[in-house]
């Protein structure tokens, strides 16, 4: 049946020709132009249609101009977002990306701004949001979208400081034994600090800005009604241990499938990206067509293009590839002048850039920012005489997060997909690649720093002796092409083969849990047949192998145990960590607070140290199990530590198992940023959730009270060849306008698993169009 279609005509400025945007009744907006400046114009003036409060927010945010618009309670969050700013050459920058990329940014601004104009003007509206908050949004500048960087994934100094925390109260040896508990190392490395580092010297002061500079921004009362005197006291984010599990809770799941290996006798691309909830969607669909070009898929709504989809031939996609892109470096500061440090057996100074950051109902509040060679100095501690900087990859040319997709997505074939790789700076991903030649592939890309004498597992001095020594030349990384077994499948594990790794530098050695990508070998490998129903299983698919793999453990260290009730109830379940599973609630209660830290004492960590090691590294929980010799006080203490479980989930949801499921304590809420100083319900009813981080269907959670942080939104299954036969889904809608129908309407489905067309021939377009807009020039 026919959608009955609602047709709006817009005039605008800047436009040559006309564009037409037909929006599906899943809220995807198809966009049809004739020339690239007007496509991307569109692009721009649609994601202000769809999402300008979102993007103004981001905006202000990367730039350092929120306490501009909110008051003082920004300020040391608009300081902190300026010292990882771009600010290099810009024409290297633009060059980076391709010879038209300056020509798309610069149209898709004028997009957002001509949105703008059209809501000044009366004839569009703004959402509430800016009613809410009394201000308006800024005009942007191309360069706006590349030099904000704090957006990014990268690793891993947050990491560094954990475990310089660790080693600091355990000391050394044991520290590095304690943190793999924490986070486990490939490679069978163990963290050692280098000559003239001592971990004693860092403290979560350190990294205090660098956690302000990447959190999202928050509202509250409290905040907005901040006097200029008590700014400094909005400048934390959270204790160290909640900063690191935002760093390494966010990952994806990929995978391509040969044709050989289908039910469709075509190819099969599969990806759900992961990264922390949030309302709206910090994914977007869209479709760009015009002559010789045609692509549909996601990407974030203030960067032109897409960074996952298909362009009529081929499909690609990306997880994070767990390079480490960023160091922390300890410099000796002259006690004769702060400003110059110990550098290759002399003093270089830093470099001093006096800015002023505007302040709502204040005079401008002057600012001095400090950096080194290495990157921005994100604290200084005169009485010891040191200083701290980060070095990161996002503050070099070409490194603006998925700016590089602008030409993986007009890559036909692998090699022309190949070489729009070799630019790709962060963040570092696996991509993946099927096109309807039935090639399919799996090309890691990112910049991947050399370090010749260190393995980058914690910070080292400042003096010169620890320098990057380039990067891994594009193309020299690891890679595969139509392997023999018919698929590639990456979810942020250590993938990387052992041939490669043995002649060539190291690129990381901190890796997500090893049980998604386990989970995708195995089915895929079993499966000749895989379809796209079985892709969206998988996708759902709420089993936990490492529970698996610690309940078989505990079983044989308790083998010679009575039967006890507590324990019966998990070994009678199926390892699935399904939403209604009351077994699936007691296993995550137990292993997450209570497992986890016995497993620490046992090995000497000290209350405190326990506390820095939370959230547990659950494979890293599971090798502790499996090694363990049995004895009566570890069978007593397990055994005790699982009765406690047990007692925390009598106390959260009542004595009567019957009662319990893991979704009841595992919930998503998707909360509106103004939720607590706004009437309005701009909130959604929370969502039970099944999985975990060690499922593909995952949903990792907050320790405090097992509320679900980070998982998909947006999940594509693509048809190779056959495109109309895709399908999507994006969580909650695609549109950021509370008063939208595109707002939450996809929730539902989201939450069941089922999946919505990703419609691409213009036959089908046609028939599920509900709006159609036509911009034409001024």
């Amino acid at each position: 049946m026919k959608t009955a279609i609602e047709s709006t005509s817009v005039k605008v400025s800047g436009l040559r020709n006309e564009v037409s945007i037909n929006v599906d009744r899943w809220g995807v907006p198809h966009i049809n132009a004739q020339n690239l400046s007007d496509l991307f114009f569109a692009q721009g003036w649609n994601a202000a249609r769809d999402r300008l409060w979102q993007i103004d927010i981001a905006r202000k945010k990367g730039l350092g101009l929120l306490a501009r618009d909110f008051g003082p309670g920004y300020l040391e969050q608009d300081r902190a977002s300026r010292l990882f700013l771009y600010r290099g050459d810009m024409s290297a920058e633009w060059k980076a990306y391709g010879p038209d990329a300056e020509e798309i940014c610069t149209a898709f601004t004028s997009g957002i701004n001509a949105y703008i104009d059209a809501c000044e003007s009366g004839s569009a509206q703004f959402p509430p949001e800016f009613a809410a908050l009394g201000n308006r949004p800024d005009r942007w500048k191309a360069q706006d979208v590349v030099r904000i960087r704090t957006h990014c994934l990268v690793l891993n100094v947050t990491s560094e400081l954990l475990r310089s925390k660790v080693m600091a109260l355990a000391g050394h040896k044991l520290g590095a034994k304690l943190d793999i508990l924490r986070q486990g190392l490939s490679h069978g490395v163990s963290a050692t600090p280098v000559e003239g580092f001592d971990p004693a010297v860092m403290t979560d002061r350190v990294l205090r800005d660098y956690a302000l500079a990447v959190t999202p921004v928050s509202f509250s009362l409290e905040r907005l009604a901040c006097q200029l005197q008590e700014a400094s006291r909005w400048n934390v984010v959270a204790p160290s241990g909640e900063v690191a599990r935002s760093a390494f809770e966010q990952g994806s799941n990929n995978w391509a499938i040969s044709a050989d290996r289908t039910t469709t006798g075509r190819p099969i691309l599969a990806l759900d990206p992961h990264r922390t909830h949030t309302l709206p969607s910090i994914r977007y669909l869209v479709h760009l067509t015009m002559p010789n070009l045609d692509v549909i898929g996601a990407g974030e709504p203030m960067v032109p293009g897409i960074s996952m989809g298909h362009n009529g031939t081929a499909a690609f996609a990306l997880t994070i590839f767990n390079t480490d892109q960023e160091d922390i470096y300890v410099y000796e500061t002259s006690p004769d002048n702060p400003n110059r440090f110990v550098y290759d057996g002399g003093l270089d100074e830093f470099q001093v850039i006096e800015e002023a950051i505007a302040v709502k109902g204040h005079p401008d509040q002057p600012f001095r920012l400090k950096f080194t060679r290495h990157g921005p100095v994100v604290y200084e501690d005169p009485k010891s005489h040191r200083a701290f900087a980060v070095r990161t990859v996002l503050t070099e040319p070409g490194r603006a997060p998925y700016m590089a997709s602008l030409s993986v997505l007009r890559a036909k074939t692998h090699q022309e997909y190949v070489r729009s790789l070799e630019g790709w700076g962060a963040p570092s991903v696996n991509h993946i690649y099927a096109d309807t030649s039935n090639t399919i592939a799996w090309q890691p890309s990112g910049a991947m720093p050399i370090r010749g004498n260190w393995d980058g597992l914690l910070p080292v001095p400042g003096d010169g002796r620890f320098e990057w020594k380039g990067y891994i030349t594009p193309g020299k990384g690891p890679s595969e092409v139509n392997p023999a077994r018919g698929f590639v499948a990456t979810a942020n594990a250590m993938n990387i083969p052992d041939d490669w790794s043995r002649n060539n530098p190291a690129v990381g050695y901190e890796w997500s849990d090893h049980s998604r990508h386990d989970t995708l070998q195995y089915e895929l490998g079993r499966n000749n047949h895989v379809s796209l129903e079985d892709c969206m299983r998988l996708q759902c698919s709420t089993f936990s192998p490492i529970a698996n793999r610690i309940i078989k453990a505990v079983s044989l260290l308790l083998k010679d145990v009575e039967s006890e009730p507590t324990w019966d109830f998990l070994t009678a379940w199926n390892c699935d960590l399904a939403a209604d599973s009351a077994p699936a609630a007691l296993f995550e209660v137990w292993m997450s607070k209570h497992l986890g830290p016995l497993l620490a004492r046992h090995d000497g960590a000290s209350p405190e140290v326990v506390a820095l090691l939370m959230p547990f590294h659950p494979p890293s929980i599971a090798r502790w199990l499996e090694d363990a010799t049995p004895h009566k006080a570890l069978e007593e203490d397990l055994l005790g530590s699982l009765k406690s479980a047990w007692t925390e989930c009598s106390t959260r949801m009542g004595e009567d198992t019957g009662d319990w499921s893991w979704g009841r304590l595992h919930k998503l809420h998707l909360r509106h940023p103004l939720h607590s100083i706004v009437a309005e319900d701009w909130s959604l009813e929370p969502i039970e959730r099944g999985g975990s981080g060690s499922a593909l269907n995952y949903a990792t959670y907050r320790l405090s009270d097992f509320s679900v942080s980070a998982g998909p939104s947006v999940r594509m299954i693509i048809d190779v060849g056959c495109w109309d036969g895709s399908l999507f889904i994006n969580n909650p809608g695609q549109s950021g306008v509370p008063d939208s129908a595109h707002y939450a309407d996809l929730g539902a489905s989201w939450s069941k698993g089922e999946y919505k067309p990703l419609v691409y021939t213009r036959k089908r377009i046609d028939e599920v169009t509900s709006q159609k807009i036509i911009l034409s020039p001024a």
